[in-house]
């Protein structure tokens, strides 16, 4: 499967899931900011991310986990100092 290269935000998105347990994708950013469902959804549509599980209490939110491809692409890229 091939996939276009990573925005930005989705770079930033999945790398907040490397150290986690399980490869668990935040809901919010290191600045206390929702993660936008929009870079969410786009790396779901991509195999990069992938559902894990229903928050019962806010279902609207979108709990996901980093995928093998996911956890390669970010492998991929550089880091920034």
């Amino acid at each position: 499967m091939i996939h276009k290269t990573p925005t930005k935000a989705q770079i930033g998105y999945l790398k907040l899931g490397r150290l986690q347990a399980g490869g668990k994708l935040p809901l919010f950013d290191r600045n206390g900011q929702q993660i936008s469902p929009v870079t969410i959804r786009s790396c779901i549509a991509k195999g990069w991310a992938q559902p894990w599980f229903e928050n019962p209490i806010k279902k609207d939110w979108l709990v996901c986990r980093l995928t093998d491809e996911g956890r390669r692409v970010v492998e991929k890229v550089p880091s920034q100092k």
